[in-house]
């Protein structure tokens, strides 16, 4: 598991349905990837994945009340 770049983020974002610009996609870089460092130890044996279009999509949601 290896931060990810930008580059590698418009793409994931795009086949998840919410597109990002170069900025958005530096921003999710810089926010998702200090996780990524600190989960490097230990990458493959946990049952989750980090996922970047992830992020954009729960930044972007309605909470409904």
């Amino acid at each position: 598991m290896t931060r990810p770049t930008p580059k590698e983020i418009k793409p994931i974002a795009q086949i998840a349905g919410v597109p990002v610009d170069d900025e958005i996609a530096t921003r999710i870089s810089n926010a998702i990837g200090p996780a990524f460092e600190g989960f490097a130890a230990i990458a493959g044996t946990l049952p989750f994945d980090l996922e970047p279009a992830g992020y954009v999509l729960a930044q972007t949601q309605k909470v409904s009340k």
